[in-house]
């Protein structure tokens, strides 16, 4: 059983390191500093408690928020989904990314009060 996990992982990194572009790894790395984030402060919460809890919530929304801006910005800028996003460059992607980041954090500074 660990055989065969460990042979799907070696040929799983193998092949993400040979067909994934530079542009999609630095992603990638984003979105798990993102995750590991937002999975640290619901830790927090859980372990220490919630009591400025719109701190919390603005820091988890926050993270959530960005990680599925990342996801979409990831999707768009996929050499492989060229077809589904013919009209949207990988600039204009990026641009919509911060442009939505940027809305997404003065919610989140608006909401902290």
């Amino acid at each position: 059983m660990s055989g065969s996990v460990r042979s799907v992982l070696r040929r799983f990194l193998s092949e993400y390191g040979s067909g994934t572009s530079g542009r999609l790894k630095v992603l990638d790395a984003y979105l798990l500093y993102v995750l590991l984030t937002g999975a640290l402060q619901f830790g927090y919460c859980l372990g220490v408690g919630t009591f400025p809890f719109n701190s919390f919530l603005s820091g988890f929304i926050s993270a959530v928020g960005s990680f599925i801006l990342g996801v979409c910005l990831r999707i768009q800028i996929n050499p492989q989904n060229k077809g589904e996003f013919q009209g949207i460059s990988p600039e204009r992607a990026f641009a919509d990314f911060l442009f939505a980041n940027t809305i997404l954090h003065l919610v989140v500074i608006n909401f902290v009060g």
